[in-house]
């Protein structure tokens, strides 16, 4: 899948898309499915609780963020695909953290939800065309393509994974 070019997203989420490899982005998702799973499956419940400073989420508040992150995105990514004119509001991420109750739910259970989203997703971007893929349309005031929404997901995810991966558990 070709790349999409800077001017099919706001600039702040190219340090999500740079962080891309080569190659099937829909794939990347579908490994990306596995990798957490296999991760999840190996901790505690007081390892999902443990937050590294103070005022930081849990990680189990960081796989939410990761998931409400990604229902956002693919919403955007359906509306902008199926030509809806409409802008689409931002989402400020805080608050949706604290709306949440991802801290009071079982670490096995969220595990299961990003299951099933990621699996969601994964179809859904597979059921795209390349005329689908190059749609664009306006959220939070910027132009976006669909093909750069399914960057920014993947991408998203390798950032926050990398921070489980240096703050969470060493």
């Amino acid at each position: 899948m070709i790349r999409p070019a800077r001017s099919e997203y706001e600039p702040y989420y190219g340090r999500y898309i740079d962080l891309v490899p080569e190659g099937n982005v829909v794939d990347l998702l579908a490994a990306q499915r596995d990798k957490i799973l296999r991760l999840g499956r190996t901790l505690t419940e007081d390892q999902g609780n443990y937050r590294y400073a103070p005022g930081k989420w849990s990680l189990k508040e960081v796989l939410g963020h990761v998931m409400d992150a990604e229902r956002v995105f693919v919403f955007r990514a359906l509306a902008f695909s199926r030509n809806d004119p409409q802008e689409i509001p931002g989402m400020e991420q805080d608050d949706y953290a604290r709306a949440a109750n991802y801290g009071d739910r079982p670490l096995r259970e969220i595990l299961e939800e990003y299951n099933a989203l990621r699996d969601s997703t994964v179809h859904f971007f597979r059921s795209l065309s390349d005329d689908m893929l190059t749609r664009t349309g306006i959220a939070s005031g910027f132009r976006f393509s669909v093909r750069s929404i399914l960057f920014i997901v993947a991408g998203h995810e390798l950032h926050h994974f990398r921070i489980i991966r240096e703050k969470y558990l060493n």
